[in-house]
């Protein structure tokens, strides 16, 4: 029976991970961040309702030098919005320096700036319809911080 050592594995995985990634430009890679997302460009809507409750994009930082990530988004009446959680993650930490961000969804991509939402109320609004999307989703209403943004033309 032939043995591979953990060492030629990992090695291995390690290889296919950066083919694959060097032959992928632009945005985020599942977990992984990402440079300049790639899309059509598009002006954001008034009102995000037709896009469902939920759905999984990118947000690209850092207009200068991009960063991009995977993000889950969430609409509360009409509002788009993305959670970074309980505490202040790169890509939240990009947008307080520079709330120029853009979206893609769906292959398109919006122009729009990232809000701080600090009011508790819509914190709560938000946290209703955030929980309801998953089993493991945390109210952010139990947070200490909540690095909450809403996305606005």
């Amino acid at each position: 029976m032939m043995r591979i050592s953990r060492n030629y594995l990992a090695g291995g995985i390690f290889s296919v991970f950066l083919v694959i990634s060097s032959g992928c430009s632009g945005g985020p890679l599942g977990p992984f961040p990402g440079g300049r997302l790639q899309g059509v460009p598009a002006s954001p809507p008034a009102d995000w309702s037709g896009i469902g409750e939920s759905k999984i994009c990118e947000i690209e930082t850092k207009p200068k030098d991009p960063y991009s990530v995977t993000v889950s988004c969430t609409v509360v009446d009409g509002q788009m919005y993305v959670n970074a959680g309980g505490r202040e993650s790169p890509w939240a930490a990009n947008v307080i320096a520079d709330p120029n961000v853009r979206l893609q969804i769906d292959g398109e991509i919006y122009p729009v700036q990232a809000v701080r939402v600090e009011d508790k109320e819509e914190i709560a609004r938000f946290g209703k319809v955030w929980t309801s999307q998953g089993f493991f989703l945390r109210d952010p209403t139990q947070f200490s911080e909540v690095w909450l943004f809403r996305l606005v033309p």
